[in-house]
């Protein structure tokens, strides 16, 4: 049996009625990296392309379609995807690293983080965005270096998409894959396949090709995670691992899920969900998506490090987004060390303005008592004003679009403001 490695990377959390209260879905995702990667907040506005435009991915380029969605992104600066990120209509999608006994691919092909933004930049519901993501697997292969390094670090991907009125998980290995549909209730993802025998759509060949390698015999109930992992499912929810762990956070707060909920959910360091070290949490994301259509869905980003010393800063969607400048890292075009061969042989300063001064200000709260004291109690409350801002606005339904265009930028300028 060949051990799994270690659980380096993200938790993605939905919660649907009646778990989250008010006719709402509430989606999570805390991002793990390595310590030293910077991840940025970008918007990129809706837009049409001329028939038979190419589209440069992270690695390869594909066939562009007609027209993209305006989307929303948390991303590792260096790629052209992202770990996490919504789009205009209100889907949400975020990715983990999984592995199991199919060998990831070596060669270059999409990256799972490619597949995230792809979803969101085609499809305007959940089921659509899977549909996207397994129509693309097939075509083009899954597969590069998920790190900008030139020590590989490759793995299948697995997918938690959520829209207004439900929610898919979407599991692969290599080409194969498995979806479940959630349509209330809980749902967490984590660095391990957790689908089991509930599977609502799957690859045509799933079950033949687990059974044409031996890992299943055709008779038992299918169980896929079992089938195509070491996963030992009969013990998924109570082995004390971080899908575990995130399925307890949900669990415990069953029934009244707000962003509120899902923020402090993300923050928790004892489960390993904020997870600190060579691999840590460098970017969180937080939606609310209401049910009621003429309501409009609220994205939170941190765009920096660690969520427990961060500002959840809200996005809403509007016509005219000021550029988020400051959450962009700089770019470096054609001699960028990621797109020439050999690749990743340096490393650029990727750093955007406020993943410079929140590491200054992070060194504060770390090392001077009082005033590091001060500063975090400071951005604790600028995100509680926010949130008690949004909450105003799905309660009233009231939008002034003159001032939501400048909702994110002036929260990162005020959180600046904080650090000095």
């Amino acid at each position: 049996m060949v051990p799994r490695p270690p659980p380096l990377s993200c938790d993605t959390f939905v919660a649907l009625p009646p778990a989250a209260p008010g006719g709402r879905v509430v989606f999570g995702k805390n991002s793990d990296r390595p310590a030293d990667e910077v991840q940025e907040v970008v918007h990129f506005p809706a837009a049409a392309h001329p028939p038979g435009a190419a589209l440069e991915c992270t690695y390869v380029s594909i066939e562009q379609v007609e027209r993209t969605h305006a989307v929303v992104l948390s991303r590792p600066s260096w790629l052209w995807g992202a770990e996490m990120g919504a789009n205009e209509h209100g889907v949400c999608i975020g990715n983990e690293a999984v592995w199991g006994r199919e060998e990831v691919c070596g060669g270059e092909a999409l990256l799972g983080m490619d597949l995230v933004r792809l979803g969101l930049e085609r499809a305007d519901t959940a089921e659509k965005a899977l549909n996207v993501i397994v129509d693309l697997l097939e075509k083009y292969g899954q597969g590069g270096n998920c790190m900008e390094s030139n020590m590989a670090f490759t793995y299948h991907n697995s997918f938690l998409i959520a829209d207004r009125k439900e929610a898919w998980v979407l599991e692969t290995s290599g080409k194969y894959w498995a979806a479940e549909k959630v349509e209330g209730g809980i749902r967490n993802i984590s660095n391990q396949l957790s689908i089991t025998t509930k599977i609502d759509r799957e690859h045509p060949e799933l079950k033949g090709y687990a059974k044409s390698n031996g890992w299943w015999d055709g008779e038992k109930e299918f169980d896929f995670a079992a089938t195509y992992s070491f996963v030992n499912t009969a013990r998924m929810t109570t082995s004390g691992g971080r899908y575990c762990e995130g399925y307890k956070l949900l669990n415990k707060h069953k029934g009244s899920i707000t962003s509120e909920i899902m923020m402090e959910i993300l923050r928790d360091k004892e489960s390993g969900i904020n997870m600190e070290g060579g691999f840590m949490t460098t970017g969180s994301m937080v939606s609310v998506l209401p049910q009621q259509p003429n309501l409009p869905c609220i994205h939170f980003f941190t765009g920096t490090p660690d969520p427990a010393r961060s500002v959840f800063k809200p996005f809403i969607f509007v016509p005219g987004i000021t550029p988020l400048l400051k959450t962009t890292s700089p770019t470096f075009g054609p001699d960028d060390p990621v797109k020439k061969q050999p690749r990743f042989q340096s490393k650029p300063d990727r750093r955007h303005e406020l993943y410079k001064k929140h590491e200054s200000a992070a060194v504060v709260m770390e090392t001077t008592k009082d005033k590091g004291k001060e500063m975090l109690k400071k951005i604790q409350e600028l995100e509680k004003q926010k949130i008690s801002q949004m909450e105003s606005i799905l309660q009233n339904g009231c939008l002034d679009t003159k001032q939501v265009v400048n909702l994110f930028s002036q929260c990162v300028e005020e959180e600046l403001k904080i650090y000095g």
